[in-house]
């Protein structure tokens, strides 16, 4: 029942798998970078519509190289590295050029939002003031592998449906669908194993369906009205508190009746009507 009503929020919040591997033949690939250091294994995890196929930690730079190759114009992606891993004041450069993008962090990540042009090979370098905060170096053949907890902003990340759809991940309708996700649909441990087990899912049809938007003018005003119900729905959630579990079932079956009303219920009164006419 749980899985059933958190359905229609997670379609358009959820991000962000733990495992690598291909999501689209197109486009839409996961990658869990290990980076070893100190003894440590340190999990980076991305998304994006481009490969990364190398990388390289230096850790008296604190700089993380990430190789890239795209088969695309837009690219579009996401890295999420752990602050025990690099932390502080962080600064991008893009094939040797200095690359503002939106950077999040918090006591356990740090999310990089990645938006740039240019199909073939890239390389980005992600600088940092401190690297290895709070790490005690191991000997080689103790080990410790560090992946980040599943708190509410480890799960986190950008709608790349919504982000198409609107243009920028600054879009008031892309931030509201964030503030949902982080305030509301991951306030449950319901909701957080949830988005944990939908994402891949989520990311087998989204990359694609994004591109298809900046290809297709068309195709993104569709999708827009489409979605527009659903997320005037969805802003109910910022103006209520989900305090339980019993919470997050009574609203979110709300929720799910509303939506069904919209995109089930009127579109088969208004053929109903029109066949009696005829």
């Amino acid at each position: 029942m749980k899985i059933i009503l958190l359905t229609l929020i997670a379609l358009s919040v959820i991000l962000s798998p733990a495992y690598g591997q291909f999501l689209s033949d197109a486009t839409g690939l996961v990658n869990r970078l290990d980076v070893q250091s100190a003894g440590h294994t340190f999990e980076v995890k991305t998304v994006s519509n481009f490969d990364i196929y190398d990388y390289d930690f230096n850790r008296d730079e604190k700089l993380l190289t990430l190789y890239i190759s795209s088969g695309l114009e837009n690219n579009l992606g996401e890295v999420i590295i752990p602050t025990n891993l690099l932390s502080g004041n962080f600064t991008l450069v893009l094939n040797d050029q200095e690359y503002i993008s939106k950077i999040n962090s918090n006591e356990k990540i740090t999310f990089i939002t990645l938006n740039f042009t240019g199909s073939g090979d890239n390389q980005l370098k992600i600088f940092a003031t401190e690297a290895l905060s709070g790490v005690t170096e191991k000997p080689q053949d103790e080990i410790v592998i560090n992946v980040p907890e599943n708190d509410s902003n480890s799960n986190g990340g950008g709608c790349l449906i919504a982000t198409a759809t609107y243009g920028t991940e600054l879009a008031p309708q892309v931030q509201q669908l964030r503030e949902i996700r982080d305030n509301q649909l991951l306030s449950t441990d319901s909701g957080t194993n949830f988005v944990n087990s939908f994402n891949e899912f989520y990311y087998s049809f989204s990359p694609t369906i994004a591109d298809l938007e900046r290809e297709n003018t068309v195709f993104k005003e569709f999708v827009k009205l489409s979605i527009t119900p659903m997320i005037s729905s969805l802003s109910i959630l910022n103006y209520v508190e989900i305090n339980s579990e019993l919470d997050a079932i009574a609203l979110g079956s709300s929720l799910i009746l509303l939506n069904l009303g919209m995109y089930v219920g009127i579109p088969l009164s208004v053929i109903v009507s029109l066949r009696k006419k005829l």
